[in-house]
C-alpha cells in the first residue's frame, strides 16, 4: 500500500489543509540535511525503495548519460540545496532553479495554490530565488564532495529587476557563473510570473539572448529553450528555427499555461477567488493534453532531429508512454509528484518497461516519436 497516497496526502491536503509553500520549503530543508549525509541510512534506504535500474531505460544524449527519462522539473529545488538527493529519489536527472541573476524574493504571498479537483497546481511564485551567486558557490561545494550519478540541469530566467532590453546579457551573467556547475542548461523565457518574460519568446528577442550565450559556451554545454504551451504554431515554428541556428541541444515543451479552460475548480480556499481572477500559471493535468500537442509539433517539423523534454500532467505510465511516444527523449516531473507521492517514480519506471514489452522493443530510445513515425513497407 502506498502510505503518502492513502495517509500522509489526505491529511496534509485536506484535514490540516497545508499552506503549500510553507509544506515546500519543510519538504526541502528535508531533502537538504538528507543531501548532507549521502551514505546515511536513511540515503541507503531511499534508494532500496524508490530506485529502478535497467539498462532498457538508459539513453546518451548530447554528450550525459541519463539512467531513466523521468526527471525533477525545475521549480523544485530553486536554489540547488538539495541537488545530490534527487538521484537516490529515482530520478534520471533533476533540473535546479529558476535561478536569476539578482536574488530576489519573488511576488507576495499567497502564490501556490492546490486545485485538487483538477490534479493540477497554480503558482505566481515569481522566481524567487537567492540569486546565481549563491547558488554557483553552494554547487562548487557540493562538486567537491560528491560525484553526481544523474546529469543535473540549471533553468536560467532573468532577473525581475532587468529591463527587458538588457536580459540577454542578464541570462548572460548567470551563465558565466554556473557554466562549469551544470551538465544541461535552460533558457527559460516562459514563465507567466515576471512580468514581460514571454515577450523573450520573439524570435528577434530570443536570438539575442541564445547567441550572447552560445559565444560563452566555450566548453559546449547542451543549452535548451523552455517554451509557453499558449504559443500558436507559428511562433513554436520560429523558435525550432532558432534551435537549429544556434544549435541548441534541444527544446522544453512545456511551461505552466495561462488558460483555466476546463476547470472543475471553482473557488480557491486560501483566496476566495475563482481560479480566472487569479494571476498565475497552471499545472498539471490540465496541461497534459497541450503540452504532449507541442512535443508532437516539433517531433514533426524537426524530423526527430531535435531532443524534446516533455514536460506537463504527468501522473502516470501512460501519461508518460504518450509524451515519449509522441517524441519526447526525456520527460520532468512536478505537480504529479507532489500528487502521486515518492513511489510514482519507480511506478512509472516499470509502467515504462511493460510497455516496452507489449510493445516489442529493446529500449526506450526505440520508443521515442513511435507515434508519429511514418511505418516503413
Amino acid at each position: 500500500m502506498d502510505i503518502y497516497q492513502f495517509a500522509i496526502r489526505p491529511l496534509l491536503f485536506n484535514l490540516v489543509k497545508t499552506d503549500s509553500e510553507w509544506l515546500h520549503q519543510q519538504t526541502i530543508r528535508t531533502f537538504s540535511w538528507l543531501s548532507q549525509t549521502p551514505d546515511s541510512w536513511a540515503n541507503q534506504r531511499l534508494q532500496k525503495s524508490l530506485c529502478l535500474y535497467d539498462s532498457r531505460l538508459e539513453q546518451n544524449l548530447f554528450g550525459l548519460n541519463f539512467p531513466n527519462p523521468i526527471g525533477l522539473a525545475a521549480g523544485f529545488d530553486k536554489d540547488g540545496v538539495a541537488a545530490s538527493i534527487w538521484s537516490n529519489l529515482g530520478f534520471g536527472f533533476a533540473e535546479l532553479g529558476t535561478v536569476t541573476f539578482h536574488a530576489q524574493p519573488g511576488n507576495p504571498r499567497p502564490r501556490l495554490f492546490r486545485l485538487p479537483l483538477d490534479k493540477a497546481a497554480l503558482n505566481r511564485m515569481g522566481f524567487n530565488n537567492r540569486g546565481a551567486v549563491a547558488m554557483a558557490e553552494r554547487l562548487a561545494l557540493e562538486k567537491q564532495k560528491l560525484t553526481q550519478s544523474i546529469p543535473i540541469g540549471i533553468n536560467l530566467g532573468k532577473s525581475k529587476v532587468t529591463p527587458l532590453e538588457a536580459a540577454a546579457q542578464d541570462y548572460l551573467d548567470s551563465f558565466r557563473l554556473l557554466k562549469d556547475l551544470g551538465d544541461y542548461f535552460v533558457v527559460n523565457v516562459s514563465s507567466p510570473n515576471t512580468p514581460g518574460l514571454r515577450s523573450l519568446q520573439d524570435a528577434s528577442m530570443l536570438s539575442a539572448i541564445l547567441d550572447l550565450l552560445q559565444q560563452e559556451n566555450n566548453t559546449y554545454k547542451p543549452v535548451f529553450v523552455k517554451i509557453a504551451p499558449d504559443l500558436d504554431w507559428v511562433a513554436i515554428a520560429d523558435i525550432i528555427t532558432l534551435a537549429k541556428t544556434y544549435q541548441l541541444a534541444g527544446i522544453i515543451a512545456t511551461n505552466t499555461t495561462i488558460s483555466r479552460d476546463g476547470l472543475k475548480t471553482q473557488v480557491i480556499d486560501q483566496t476566495g477567488k475563482s481560479p480566472q481572477d487569479e494571476a498565475g500559471g497552471i499545472s498539471g493535468e490540465p496541461l497534459r493534453d497541450r503540452s504532449t500537442e507541442v512535443i508532437r509539433f516539433i517531433w514533426q517539423q524537426t524530423q526527430g532531429q531535435i531532443p524534446i523534454i516533455g514536460v506537463g500532467g504527468i501522473f502516470s505510465a501512460e501519461d508518460a508512454w504518450e509524451k515519449i511516444t509522441a517524441g519526447a527523449s526525456l520527460i520532468q516531473v512536478y505537480t504529479g509528484w507532489i500528487y502521486e507521492g515518492p513511489l510514482m517514480v519507480g511506478r512509472i519506471l516499470a509502467g515504462l518497461l511493460s510497455k516496452l514489452e507489449q510493445s516489442g522493443l529493446n529500449s526506450i530510445n526505440e520508443a521515442v516519436g513511435l507515434q508519429t513515425k511514418i511505418p516503413k513497407f
